[in-house]
C-alpha cells in the first residue's frame, strides 16, 4: 500500500513540474531590469517593515517609517 502511495506521489511530482515549465515569452532587457528593481525593492520593503516591529528608538521607527513611504511610492 506504501508503495502505490509512493508511486502515485512521484507521478504527481512529475506533472507538476511539467504544468510549471510553459513557455513564456522571452522578456527584453528593459523587462527584465524593471522586474530585477521590483524585486528589489519589495524585498527592501518586506525588510524595513520587519525592521519597523523589531524598532525600539522613536527616531529609528520614524526614519523606517519615511524610508517605507518612499519604497511604497516608488512600487506605486
Amino acid at each position: 500500500m506504501a508503495r502505490g502511495f509512493e508511486s502515485k506521489d512521484v507521478e504527481f511530482q512529475q506533472a507538476e513540474r511539467e504544468r510549471g515549465t510553459t513557455l513564456r515569452r522571452a522578456l527584453t532587457p528593459e523587462e527584465r531590469d524593471a522586474e530585477a528593481r521590483k524585486r528589489t525593492l519589495e524585498l527592501a520593503l518586506a525588510r524595513a517593515r520587519a525592521d519597523l516591529t523589531a524598532a525600539t528608538s522613536d527616531a529609528h521607527r520614524r526614519m523606517l517609517a519615511a524610508a517605507i513611504k518612499a519604497l511604497e511610492a516608488q512600487l506605486a
